[in-house]
Order: C-alpha cells, then structure tokens, then sequence
C-alpha cells in the first residue's frame, strides 16, 4: 500500500494514516470481508473471453469508474452526473448514512482504482538497437504481444467522526510513475513495461442530521494536468483512474441502507446525492429472523452494517462472490461454467495469444486447464434457499397437473384469468399502479414505481405463481408493444388496482395474448422479467 500523507494527518509506517491522532492503526483488517466483491469490481472487464488481443471486444476497454483529468473529461463531454460509473468523469462522488451506537465513533475509507501500466514489446535490430513492435515470435514459438496492463492501488485513511464535523478533511492519492524492463530469452528484444503518474485527491466530510443520524461524504477527484486537449481516449487513460471505488468502515457506528432505509431516515436517504458511483452495505448479510425484526434490535428497523461498499457498477446490498466460482473470470455478469467451458475449448494457438496478452490471462487458463472435475462439478448450479412446495391450505385453486404432464394447459386463458389483488379481481383491461417490491426485485422495475399500466395477460408459471403482463399508460409504444407481445412483468404483490374491468373498457383482442406455458413472458424466462 502507498505511502502518503494527509492534510491534517501523519503519515504511518505502513500506509494506513489516523488523521486524528497520528497513531499507526494496527486494528486489524476492517475490508477483508469486501475484499473478493471488491476485486471482482476492480477488475469487471479487465479482459473478456475470449481473453486475446485480437478480439474486438478487448479492444474498448476500462469501462467503469474511470476518472480523467478535470479540463480533457469536461471537453470531451460534460456528462450529467448520475448513478452509473460507466460514464467518463473527473470525479466520484459518495453520500452515505450511519447512525452512531457510541462516544468516538472512527470512520475508515480506502479508495482503490487501478493504474495503467502500457506494455511494449521491441525488437533487438541488427545493429543492437531497440524497436517498438506489435509482436514479437521468439524463436521456440513463444509470442509477446504489446498490450495494456494495469496495476492495482489504494489509499487507506482514518479520521474520528468528531473531526469530521467539525472540517472537511483531504487526502492525496497518487499513482508514480515508473518504467520495468524484461530481456527475453536470446537477445531477441525486450518486454518494457510503463506507468504514467497519476494524481488525485480525496475530501471526506460528515454533517449532523438526527441526534445520532449523519451524513457521510467522500469525493475522490482526479486533480492531475490535462493531457493534450486533443488526445486520444487511450492517450488520456494514461493519467487516469481506472474501475475507481471507495470502501468505508466505521467502529461504534452503522451504515443505513439507502435502498431500503427506516422510514424516519428516508427522506434524508433520498436527499444523498451520488455521482458515479452506488454505494450499498457491505460484508455478510444479516440472518432472516422470520418476523421482520433485526436481531438483537426488537424492533422492526432493518439492521445496518459496519461497511459500505461505493462502486461505479450497481449492486444490491450485502453483494457476495458465489462461493462456488474458484476464480475471477473478469465477467460477472457471465455464468462461471459457460466460460469455463468455452475457454477449455479455445485452441492451442487461441491459448498462445491470449497468454501472451496478459499475465492475468495467462493465470485464468491454468486454473482452467488443471481444475479437478469436483470443483468443475460445483459451477453446474446450487440452491440457496428452498420455499414450502405447498401454499397456505384455502388459499390456492384446485391442483392443477405439473407442467410436465399431459393437460397442464387446460384451462388456462391469460387474456381473460384473474388474479386477487387487495380483494380486487386483476384481469385484461384493469388499470393498475406499478409498486415494484423494494428488495428483490431489479433496478428496471425500480424506475416504474408510480406508474400507472394497463394489464394485459394474467400468467401463470411453472412453480404455480402468477405474474401479470402490462403495459404502461404513458409508453408511446404501448399499442405497439401490445401487438408483439412486449410487456412488462409483476408479481400480483407489486400492483395496486385502478379499479375492476367494467363495460365499455378495452379488451385485449388477443393479438397481444401470451401462450402463458413456457414461463411468464412465453419465451421460458422463469423470472417473469420482459
């Protein structure tokens, strides 16, 4: 870990900088229960599968969380400042809340980015010099190929909350510069590896709200000279921050959830502003009590977290790597096993290319090609949680046969089933509002809450549930969407009715009408999701 110090701080042997007193923190590791979701975000689209070079889509990359120098990011947009890190920006901001348990409550952040580090490979020419090549073919076949690496940094601080109200406290961050230089085998060139510096800085900052509620605030910046004002993307990457993210901890306090906040927090949660970056609760989740309540609380207030993850990629609250993966494939958002197996059948020159592209390549196709057959075994698929088979008694239609069996489909009519909603029948036609769950559910849906739909089927699922197709009162598209069969799906918990279906309401005409048997939308999604 750097070495730096502070404004208002002393600088610690290892790194770690107690801007209150000065004193070396050695309280242990707070982060390393975020420490594989925080990897995973440091590191999401690093190198995608293929994992070669010549791949099109290794050819556009850092996506996330990406902050350049102020004047070469405002030139080359402004981009309004919003909750996804995939936008260019020069700076990141996080406002979190927390709620303090007891007397010198302590605050810990660690901001972490990645550094690029270019790779170039030259050639030894005739006359002893070096060349800058794209490629290099050694003579036992071995390639080299120029490339753009990344090395990893981060700056850990610690401040007393006390301190923090009282003034806004600034911290350095920095990435050096240096130059690394590899001979190869048999004088045939030489691998010289680059860092650019990098510099940036970081304000923490805390304002009272409640007697023991606070507003916590971090900006980290990138405050480093701009780069020729018509530079490259690639160019200005040099001086830039890379998959940026902030961790926070704190002793004798709690973070709240600012997706699902006590309802005397929440318009305070609503009022956090955040730029560029989701800040959501860390470390392991909180044991289901079955009554709503938070352990050890006795109350129905949602218990908080002593961490808090900040990253440019949206993720709900407690994020965890599934225990089952055995290692970073650099994309999350893919299944473990498809890419394991599409990677064991890459061929023998795809895995030349693609090891000498990257080290962290390299290291994803050894712990492919030697994975033990028990570990391989694990990626098929797991159950987290199991739910009665069977509803309440009374509360359920007779049986109807599984869905494997002959006439599962009697009997089902989706344009003209109901569904009870509060006691009101929910059909074709209804008008509903759209109350989309606030835990559960994904952040498409979060963004029609209020809206106000149409329903156009009433479907069934293969597990016996039922989910209700709509389309949006205010969607341009709607009829359009209405005759392909585009809609969008909620559980019948999620709705509000407008009203039963009464004479003289629109029918569906049975152009838009869902078959209703391979899964909610007809196309055999199980979730129930357009």
């Amino acid at each position: 870990m750097a070495r730096t110090v502070a404004e208002g701080a002393v600088a610690c042997a290892d790194g770690h900088r107690d801007a209150g007193t000065g004193r070396q923190d050695r309280s242990g590791r707070p982060f390393e229960q975020l420490s594989a979701v925080a990897d995973a975000v440091l590191y999401e689209g690093y190198l995608l599968y293929p994992y070669r070079r010549s791949s099109p889509k290794n050819r556009v990359r850092w996506q996330f969380g990406v902050l350049f120098p102020r004047d070469w990011a405002q030139r080359h947009g402004p981009v309004e400042p919003g909750v996804s890190g995939s936008a260019d920006s020069w700076y990141q901001q996080t406002e979190c809340l927390l709620r303090v348990r007891r007397p010198g409550a302590v605050v810990r952040v660690r901001v972490r980015h990645l550094q690029l580090q270019h790779k170039q490979v030259e050639e030894t020419g005739p006359d002893g010099r070096h060349r800058p090549v794209a490629a290099l073919r050694l003579d036992d076949g071995t390639p080299h190929l120029t490339f753009d690496e990344a090395v990893p940094r981060e700056e850990e601080f610690t401040v007393p909350l006390d301190d923090l109200l009282r003034r806004e406290f600034t911290f350095p961050v920095h990435g050096p510069a240096g130059e690394h230089t590899e001979v190869l085998p048999g004088g045939a060139g030489r691998v010289v590896r680059r860092c650019f510096e990098m510099h940036a800085r970081t304000a923490v900052g805390a304002e009272r709200l409640t007697d023991d509620a606070f507003r916590l605030r971090v900006r980290t910046e990138n405050t480093g000279p701009a780069p020729d004002p018509d530079a490259t993307r690639d160019e200005a990457l040099r001086s830039a921050l890379i998959a940026t993210h902030t961790l926070v901890g704190v002793e004798g306090a709690e973070f709240v959830s600012l997706l699902d906040p006590p309802a005397e927090l929440r318009e305070h949660a609503r009022a956090c502003r955040n730029a560029f970056t989701w800040p959501v609760l860390g470390g392991d989740p909180p044991p289901a009590t079955g009554d709503g309540e938070a352990p050890g609380t006795g109350s129905a207030r949602p218990p908080g977290a002593h961490l808090l993850l900040s990253s440019p990629i949206i993720l709900p609250d407690h994020p965890q790597v599934a225990p089952e993966s055995p290692g970073d494939l650099h994309d999350a958002a893919e299944i473990d096993e498809i890419l394991t197996l599409r990677t064991l059948l890459l061929t023998d020159e795809e895995k030349r290319e693609a090891r000498a592209t990257d080290r962290r390549a390299a290291r994803i196709l050894d712990r492919v090609d030697t994975m033990p057959p028990e570990v391989f075994a694990r990626l098929h698929g797991a159950i987290r949680s199991l739910s009665p088979a069977d509803p309440p008694a009374g509360d359920s239609p007779a049986r109807r046969p599984v869905w494997w069996q002959e006439g599962a489909d009697e009997g089902l009519a989706p344009a003209t089933d109901a569904v009870s909603v509060d006691g009101v029948p929910v059909r074709g036609g209804s008008r509903v509002r759209l109350r989309p769950r606030e835990r559960g559910t994904d952040a498409q849906d979060m963004f029609l809450s209020g809206r106000t739909a149409r329903v156009a089927a009433v479907l069934h699922d293969v597990d016996g549930s039922a989910h209700v197709a709509v389309t949006l009162d205010d969607d341009p598209a709607a009829e359009l969407n209405g005759w392909y069969g585009r809609f969008h799906h909620f559980r019948p918990e999620e709705l509000e009715p407008l009203g039963p279906v009464t004479d003289g309401q629109d029918e569906p005409d049975g152009r838009d009408e869902p078959d209703g048997r391979d899964g909610p939308d007809g196309r055999g999604r199980p979730d129930g999701r357009s």
